[in-house]
């Protein structure tokens, strides 16, 4: 199956992903998982039976795997709906979703755990099945993004860079303006940093990434340094003093007003 682009469409990509299943118990250990999730996840290192779940994952992932688990409690059985969140792991991006497990008389007996490894859907130059791979990243590389994963009602949907004016970090996540407006990614502003376009996405305050696609105006208000941005209404930006410089030399502007 394929878009009228040609590029395999993501329904496609899902049915040929392997799933990784992680069982719970209700205190948040892990009972049992099946094959792909011990070959994904550093079950040798980490030792995680009978271990909190989030003995996985670094600090920034283990808050947002104990806000998804939080959040799938306060679901009652009959809102089956699973809670669903992205991860980023050193060369992997894994979607998850957990969903509460309950007994005949509706009480918690533990969770589970289901992960996609999207990083096809949305890395630069990844393959889809049955299509030469790209060659892998260097030492100390990450796979570029071509597609930013976004969370909304419980469903992840893919938009390509080429669409995001820039990004906002709202602590662990991020919130994205796209052509279509605001929408939201968990994965942090250093994750997407690390693995968009440097040449493109340019971080010019620690809480804004831009596309320098989508830049309109340098100017100052208020006696400051912004960006008016692409969009409607069109948006301001602030930049750091320690980025102008590069900023101007990006843009291609010689002085300032």
């Amino acid at each position: 199956m394929t878009t009228p682009q040609g590029s395999v469409s993501a329904l496609y990509l899902f049915e040929k992903f392997e799933v990784g299943v992680v069982h719970l118990d209700a205190q948040r250990k892990v009972l049992a998982m099946n094959d792909f999730a011990r070959r994904i996840l550093p079950v040798s290192d980490r030792r995680p039976f009978d271990a909190l779940v989030t003995s996985f994952h670094p600090p920034r992932s283990a808050a947002k795997v104990s806000f998804l688990l939080d959040q799938a409690s306060a679901c009652p059985v009959a809102a089956a709906m699973p809670m669903t969140m992205i991860i980023n792991i050193p060369e992997q991006v894994l979607l998850i979703k957990v969903t509460r497990l309950a007994g005949e008389d509706g009480q918690t007996t533990g969770f589970a755990l289901v992960f996609y490894d999207v990083t096809q859907l949305v890395v630069q130059g990844e393959a889809p099945a049955g299509a030469t791979p790209a060659s892998p990243p260097g030492p100390g590389e990450k796979r570029q993004l071509a597609r930013i994963p976004l969370v909304a009602n419980h469903r992840v949907t893919f938009v390509d860079t080429a669409q995001v004016l820039f990004l906002e970090s709202q602590a662990h996540y991020t919130r994205v303006l796209t052509t279509s407006g605001f929408q939201f990614c968990n994965l942090s502003i250093g994750d997407l940093e690390a693995r968009l376009d440097a040449q493109r996405f340019v971080r010019v305050h620690r809480c804004f990434i831009v596309n320098l696609d989508a830049v309109l105006e340098l100017g100052r208000r208020e006696g400051k340094v912004q960006l008016r941005m692409r969009g409607e209404p069109a948006t301001w930006v602030p930049v750091s003093r320690a980025e102008v410089a590069r900023l101007r030399s990006l843009l291609g502007v010689q002085r300032m007003a």
